[in-house]
């Protein structure tokens, strides 16, 4: 039996901790440790906490952030809250600390210059706040300042830069839970793209499989940063958020191989969860003509072999493969006043297929 992936918390779960025994210790005092927070879903989890700092007017709390078995950048990370009087009437106010991002472009849930927590991580502090102060006796007028440990180094290898996040992390969460390989900060931040893409005005982005084809379609139409989608294998996401939230133009850039997934009408191009169908490509041949070479492409080892094999036979299967795949697109993104085209790329990033 394979044995279950252990889930996690998210930073805006570790940071509504570290915020409610930082507010409790100012009010009282003490640190309460373990500290328990309420979630949404009736969660109630208790944290440890890893560091504890009471000062003259304000008090501080860390809590170091576990992801289960999820592969997440911020696994193992600090995420310290600092809590503080704040001006009467002014009810709670979130500042970014040392190694949380602050938002420099439009289309974010937040406004420019605001710190990088986002709505759902500040109701659940805001709330914990106010049962503190309820039950301690203390206001609700409180600036909490959130910070992450090496924040900004590790904010290098998220989406945040190219968001218009500078400084380092975003706070995240919805559920307060990390549910390992479930994707969906990935899906999230293709989504957040799209909107800074739109809020930015642009006409035009790109949503590519890899950095490879990220970099094909950059320099083919000269693409500013805001405009690339780190699409992964996440092609229905992209179409089907652009589908309610059109940009008037969309490249889908990726290789072969993966586009003749999307071309059989895969929106999840992962290996795990699509394969690619020689049998498709020999039928995409046939259609163009070409009926001599089903059998050599229905046994050729890969999408890539098959691709050379047909090259040498004076096919351009690449060109139908990626109109093809831009036809499973268009139908995805239905009436949405969106033009599709795709790029299709080897292993070395050179244009094997484009649509037309």
């Amino acid at each position: 039996m394979t044995e279950q992936l252990r889930y996690g918390w998210t930073t805006g779960a570790c940071a509504t901790a570290a915020t409610t025994a930082a507010y409790t210790a100012l009010l009282t005092g003490a640190f309460p440790d373990p500290v328990e927070v309420r979630l949404p879903k009736e969660r109630r989890p208790s944290f440890a906490l890893a560091t504890e700092r009471l000062g003259d007017g304000e008090a501080s709390a860390g809590v170091i952030k576990d992801a289960g078995d999820d592969p997440d950048v911020t696994h193992g990370a600090l995420v310290i809250a600092t809590v503080r009087p704040g001006q009467a009437g002014s009810g709670v106010t979130f500042r970014a600390g040392a190694g949380v991002g602050t938002v420099t472009l439009p289309g974010l849930p937040l406004d420019v210059g605001e710190a990088a927590v986002n709505p759902v991580p500040r109701r659940l502090m805001t709330e914990a706040v106010q049962r503190v102060a309820a039950e301690h006796g203390g206001g609700a007028d409180l600036v909490v300042e959130i910070g992450v440990d090496g924040g900004e180094e590790m904010a290098r290898h998220t989406w945040n830069p190219r968001l218009g996040i500078v400084g380092g992390l975003s706070i995240l969460g919805t559920t307060g839970v990390v549910v390992p390989y479930s994707c969906s900060a990935w899906i999230d931040s293709i989504r957040r793209g799209v909107d800074v893409a739109r809020a930015l005005g642009l006409e035009h982005v790109a949503g590519a499989v890899g950095s490879t084809s990220e970099r094909v379609a950059k320099e083919m139409y000269d693409l500013p940063d805001e405009a690339l989608l780190d699409m992964g294998d996440f092609a229905g996401a992209v179409l089907k958020y652009l589908r309610k939230n059109p940009v008037p133009r969309l490249t889908l850039s990726g290789g072969f191989a993966k586009l003749s997934k999307l071309a059989a009408g895969h929106l999840d191009l992962h290996s795990k969860r699509s394969q690619v169908d020689l049998a498709l490509l020999a039928d995409i041949a046939e259609r163009a003509g070409r009926g001599e070479l089903v059998a050599t492409i229905d046994g050729a080892n890969t999408a890539l072999h098959a691709l050379e094999l047909a090259r040498e036979a004076g096919l351009e299967l690449g060109d139908l493969v990626a109109e093809r795949a831009r036809e499973q697109a268009a139908e995805v993104l239905g009436d949405a006043p969106v033009h599709v085209d795709v790029v299709a790329i080897d292993r070395a990033g050179t244009i094997v297929g484009r649509s037309g």
